[in-house]
């Protein structure tokens, strides 16, 4: 993350590339995962909250990489140098990590995450060749598209959430899986604790806050 370059064109954001370790990045690229339908409806992931896949509970229990990818974040080193590279206020929020699996037929309509996620990051795992114009799209407002992030894999978009923060995916073809990876840092108005990596335990926590004892191992 210390090397993503930082463009303002549209909105303040940073490009990272080769994220994680090889070994991890092949290991995330090939969860062995189906993609949900989407049955002809799609413009927000939200629509099919019931089909999502977020690395916690017993999925982190079970595989002890994907345990790895939520410690590195949960890890209060990560999150001091998050906000120190990208001016994010992470104080007590939780880690909130969405395996995204889109096939034919996926869009997303312009939004800004801004409200109850601090950060976002938005990385890119799968490595098709015919996926190279799948990235995320950025707009000036809700209607005037001004460009597109490559998808390359290992590679990531990463913002604070704004105003102007406005993102998407405008629809085009999909072939295969379309794989990746969010992360937010989510306030404590984050009612889904079920899709926390740690619930109950924020990072950067202030004094004031509860915490309860840390279940995985810090890197």
């Amino acid at each position: 993350m210390k090397r993503a370059r930082k463009f303002e064109a549209t909105f303040p954001h940073w490009i990272a590339d080769n994220l994680f370790e090889r070994r991890m990045q092949s290991h995330l690229k090939q969860l062995a995962l189906a993609p949900p339908p989407l049955g002809g409806v799609s413009g927000t992931r939200e629509i099919h909250n019931d089909s999502r896949t977020y690395l916690s509970g017993p999925r982190l229990d079970s595989d002890h990489r994907l345990r790895n990818v939520a410690d590195i974040f949960q890890c209060s080193d990560t999150a001091r140098l998050i906000q120190n590279l990208f001016g994010a206020d992470l104080s007590d929020t939780y880690v909130r990590l969405e395996y995204c699996l889109d096939t034919r037929g996926f869009w997303l309509k312009p939004h800004t995450d801004l409200g109850v996620k601090r950060f976002t990051m938005l990385i890119y795992l799968s490595d098709d060749p015919r996926h190279s114009d799948l990235g995320t799209d950025l707009f000036l407002d809700e209607n005037a598209h001004a460009g597109r992030v490559p998808f390359t894999p290992n590679s990531a978009l990463i913002f604070t959430p704004s105003k102007k923060t406005f993102h998407g995916f405008l629809p085009r073809v999909i072939d295969g899986v379309r794989r990746s990876l969010i992360l937010n840092y989510v306030t404590t108005e984050w009612k889904a604790s079920e899709q926390l990596a740690y619930p109950g335990h924020p990072v950067l926590a202030s004094k004031s806050t509860r915490v309860i004892a840390f279940p995985g191992k810090r890197i």
